[in-house]
């Protein structure tokens, strides 16, 4: 495993709770963008239509804290569809995430099977999921084992949908982590996975998929200096790095100065919305 999955599980855990607490501030926006930008409902009734009258089996890859159910439930009016209550399966390499996750889902969605690994370890008869999707959760995969987790995804889902979304080349969360790594680590390390990149995976493995890009905006208030900083932190999973710091060197001094502009903090977002079937 590399030193960027390595840091990315610490960061989910116990003690990591109050910069958790702080990224979400300003990322459980990304999940309403993503509730918002698609008529989840209609989409999870179609999948219930395709399996009848027994519930429908969902898993979750890289489950993290269970922000994307929640924001269908709030966003997405998903708790009025006509479908079934879905057995929702959770998997992800923390268990404190799990917890969370769980504590977080409410109907039409039932805490399922847990998996306490990472995806690339994932064994599961083929087809064993209606759905499987995957938000904002596979930056850290080590690049050598690309193919080999989304072949597991796919897998997993055989005779079913998939969906992941995950953040463009030119998106905030891959474009600051690479400032970082230049700014703090030499240019050494490894760098985020790129939506762009799993969808290129995905097309070696032969898989069918439709994509669009969804462009927003991750905002917050020169007020709101100490949620700034722990969402940078976290987005480079590295607590030890203050905003002041940030600011000092370059080059995420030049690109935190391209964010800030009348009294608020604004994040530019480009990220992928992918679907597919296996």
């Amino acid at each position: 495993m590399t030193d960027l999955f390595e840091r990315s599980c610490a960061h989910w855990s116990e003690a990591k709770r109050r910069e958790m607490e702080d990224f979400y501030a300003l990322a459980t926006a990304d999940y309403r963008h993503l509730a918002e930008a698609f008529d989840w409902r209609a989409w999870l009734e179609r999948r219930q239509r395709e399996v009848g009258e027994r519930w429908l089996r969902l898993l979750d890859i890289a489950c993290g804290s269970g922000k994307f159910p929640a924001a269908l439930i709030r966003h997405a009016d998903v708790a009025a569809a006509s479908v079934k209550p879905i057995d929702y399966a959770l998997l992800d390499p923390s268990g404190f995430s799990i917890r969370e996750a769980r504590r977080a889902l409410d109907l039409p969605f039932v805490a399922g099977p847990e998996y306490e690994i990472p995806l690339q370890e994932l064994s599961c008869a083929a087809g064993g999921f209606d759905i499987v999707w995957a938000t904002h959760a596979l930056y850290a995969l080590p690049r050598e084992e690309l193919d080999l987790s989304l072949a597991r995804f796919t897998e997993a889902l055989r005779g079913g949908c998939g969906m992941i979304a995950h953040a463009c080349s030119d998106a905030h969360y891959v474009r600051f982590h690479q400032a970082y790594l230049e700014a703090f680590k030499d240019g050494v390390g490894a760098t985020f996975t790129t939506a762009e990149e799993i969808v290129a995976a995905l097309e070696r493995l032969g898989v069918d998929v439709e994509a669009t890009d969804l462009h927003y905006e991750t905002v917050a208030s020169e007020a709101a200096e100490g949620h700034v900083e722990g969402f940078l932190q976290r987005c480079v999973f590295d607590d030890a790095v203050g905003l002041q710091d940030l600011l000092a060197r370059e080059p995420t001094a030049r690109y935190l100065s391209a964010c800030f502009s009348a009294g608020a903090w604004r994040f530019p977002q480009r990220v992928k919305l992918i679907f597919l079937r296996a």
